[in-house]
C-alpha cells in the first residue's frame, strides 16, 4: 500500500515542488498528469523541490484516464471546494489499498466532468468564506499527514529528538 498525489495539469512550479518535497519527506508518490504549466526544469520548481527530487516517487501520465487504467484497484479522491464531505469524512486506515489524492489546476480545479463522475469522492477542507481556496501544496500536506495519521504513520520515524543529545550555546 502506499499514498499517492496527483496533480491535474499542475500550473505553478513551486507548488509542485513544495509538494515533491511532502512526498520525500512522506513516502508519498507523486504523480503529474500533462500538460504542465511549466519546464521539470524550471529554477523555482528546483528550488522549492530543494534537493529531494532523487527522493520522490514520480511518476507522468498523458491523463487522468491513464493513471486509472494504470491503477484500477486503487481508491481515488478527488478534492475540490465543491466537495459534499470533509477531508475527515473518510477512512484512510487501510493499508492494503493504494490512496490517490487528486487535485486539480491552481486555477480552474478538476474538470467538472471529473467530479460528476466520482461526487461520492470528491472532499474538500472546510475553510471560511474569506477566501476562495487555500494554496495547493498546503492543501497537499493536509491530506498527506492526515492519511499518515489514521495510518499509524507506518513507515515513519515518529520518536522525539533526544533532546538530552542537543548542544545549547550560552548567550
Amino acid at each position: 500500500m502506499m499514498n499517492h498525489i496527483v496533480l491535474f495539469q499542475p500550473e505553478i512550479p513551486a507548488n509542485t515542488g513544495n509538494i515533491s518535497r511532502t512526498c520525500a519527506g512522506t513516502n508519498t508518490a507523486l504523480h503529474l498528469v500533462r500538460p504542465l504549466g511549466f519546464s521539470l526544469e524550471d529554477k523555482y520548481l528546483k528550488r522549492a523541490g530543494l534537493d529531494y527530487w532523487e527522493s520522490v516517487n514520480l511518476s507522468m501520465h498523458d491523463s487522468l484516464d491513464e493513471l486509472f487504467e494504470k491503477y484500477p484497484k486503487g481508491k481515488f479522491y478527488f478534492i475540490t471546494k465543491f466537495g459534499e464531505h470533509t477531508y475527515s469524512d473518510f477512512d484512510y486506515s487501510n493499508t492494503d489499498e493504494d490512496i490517490f489524492f487528486v487535485f486539480g489546476k491552481e486555477t480552474t480545479g478538476l474538470p467538472d466532468s471529473v467530479l460528476r463522475d466520482h461526487r461520492e469522492t470528491c472532499l474538500r477542507i472546510p475553510m471560511s468564506e474569506n477566501i476562495r481556496s487555500l494554496n495547493l501544496s498546503n492543501t497537499a500536506a493536509i491530506l498527506t499527514y492526515e492519511a499518515l495519521r489514521q495510518q499509524d504513520f507506518q513507515n515513519m520515524d515518529v520518536a522525539a529528538p533526544d533532546y538530552d543529545r542537543v548542544v545549547f550555546e550560552d548567550k
